[in-house]
């Protein structure tokens, strides 16, 4: 799909970055490192924490319910602020809402380690709590859209795919930090110091990840691509109302494509945490700090194969790329059973190291594929969308429904539902026409 301004763009524009590729590098992997740290701590919290500090006492499962339902919120404000700083991001440019959505991140995912509980304000508490996670979804949402086009847009032609991959990288950094934080926590203080504050701690502690990213951020020149279409006066006044009636179809494909890195991720985690936990039979009984260390060594996986994808999607092509990590992802799929059914320590541990290494190798060329399927004054909007639309579809239903299936159905189950959510990934590549040599 070639961009409808293209010709009054300069081809050559992109052969060295006006951003340093330090700078480029911190500043579009930082935002991502706070997503998934903020994700890890927060979903850590709403099953173990928040259901006794900021709810009423009294059922303990209606009390977890209610806390989850909180975690959930953030999935259906990611779209809206996709919208809501993809259209600023498309008519004011990349730089100023980027700060805008880290710090509309970031102070949410402090005030919730701020924030009084039950036993202090009554109803406020939850209530409150409920507003900071949608603020956290809200800038999310605006996030991973505008640090890949930070990354992108600034990236030499033949490379865009790599300087893609350093947003990506933040997802493994976030997610080792945040568990390596709960476990310093659970070997410092006790059961009770915990509860009673130590919680509160990894919320607050990102703060210093936001400051890095806002004086990274704040320091960046405009991406050259959206500056000449700034100076040709050529944005669009409602870039979602362009996004859905002039490219509902690469909207559509980008979603599709991202399914099933999304799917894994979560089961990856999520899922496999909980079975991992789980008493027997239901489960294979580990110590939650022990499944911490395993997956803490197979998140290395994760991180070392995000940029040799990304290198890969240069050398070979996007679409022929992922289409063979797709296949992966299906091949995986029928591990299930013999591998993280066993409960043999090491064959659990090279299940969690192997999906995890595809799971790099899946999330690597995201940073620049879906960036490339839109034209560049609604590219903010349409990357962001299609992203964080599929977290709905992929993310947020995962672990709810690998539980359901595995509880009925066994292990297998949970296999196959991951397989028919690459094989719709795998349908929308095939769809999708390969982007490498287009000029953003």
């Amino acid at each position: 799909m070639q961009a409808s301004i293209a010709p009054t763009l300069d081809a050559e524009h992109d052969a060295t970055p006006v951003n340093s590729r330090g700078k480029v590098v911190v500043a579009s992997l930082v935002g991502t490192a706070i997503e998934f740290f903020d994700f890890y701590i927060y979903a850590t919290a709403a099953v173990i924490v928040f259901p006794h500090i900021f709810f009423p006492q009294g059922d303990a499962t209606v009390a977890t319910l209610q806390s989850l339902a909180t975690f959930a919120i953030a999935f259906i404000a990611r779209p809206i602020g996709s919208a809501v700083f993809g259209h600023f991001g498309d008519r004011v440019g990349r730089k100023a809402t980027l700060v805008a959505s880290l710090l509309t991140m970031g102070i949410s995912t402090v005030v919730i380690g701020l924030l009084p509980g039950y036993a202090t304000i009554g109803v406020f508490a939850p209530l409150l709590l409920a507003l900071a996670r949608f603020g956290q979804g809200l800038g999310l949402g605006g996030e991973w859209g505008g640090a890949a086009l930070l990354a992108t847009e600034n990236a030499p032609a033949k490379k865009r795919a790599l300087y893609g991959s350093f947003p990506q990288l933040g997802a493994p950094i976030g997610f080792f930090f945040a568990n390596g934080t709960f476990l310093l926590l659970s070997w410092l203080l006790t059961d009770e110091q915990f509860m009673e504050w130590g919680w509160r701690v990894p919320f607050i502690l990102s703060a210093v990840l936001v400051l890095i990213g806002l004086y990274v951020r704040v320091s960046l020149h405009e991406s050259p691509v959206f500056a000449k279409v700034q100076k040709a006066n050529a944005q669009v006044k409602v870039p979602i109302g362009t996004l859905f009636s002039k490219h509902m179809k690469a909207t559509i494909l980008g979603t599709f494509i991202m399914l099933a890195t999304y799917t894994l991720f979560y089961i990856m985690t999520v899922y496999s945490m909980s079975y991992g936990t789980a008493a027997e039979p239901s489960g294979l009984g580990y110590s939650r700090n022990s499944f911490l260390w395993m997956l803490m060594v197979a998140v290395i996986g994760f991180g070392v194969m995000v940029p040799i994808a990304g290198m890969l999607a240069d050398r070979f092509g996007r679409r022929k790329t992922m289409i063979v990590i797709t296949l992966m992802i299906i091949a995986f799929s029928l591990l299930f059973p013999s591998m993280l059914g066993s409960g043999n320590q090491w064959l659990v541990m090279g299940f969690l190291l192997l999906g995890l290494s595809i799971m790099g190798l899946t999330f690597g060329p995201m940073g620049a594929l879906l960036p490339e399927l839109f034209p560049t004054e609604v590219r903010y909007t349409g990357a962001s969308f299609s992203y964080n639309l599929s977290s709905i579809l992929g993310a947020s239903v995962a672990p709810y429904i690998a539980t359901w299936l595995a509880t009925s159905y066994g292990l297998y189950a949970v296999g196959l539902y991951l397989a028919s959510m690459a094989c719709l990934t795998l349908l929308a590549l095939i769809a999708t026409k390969e982007t490498r040599h287009q000029t953003l």
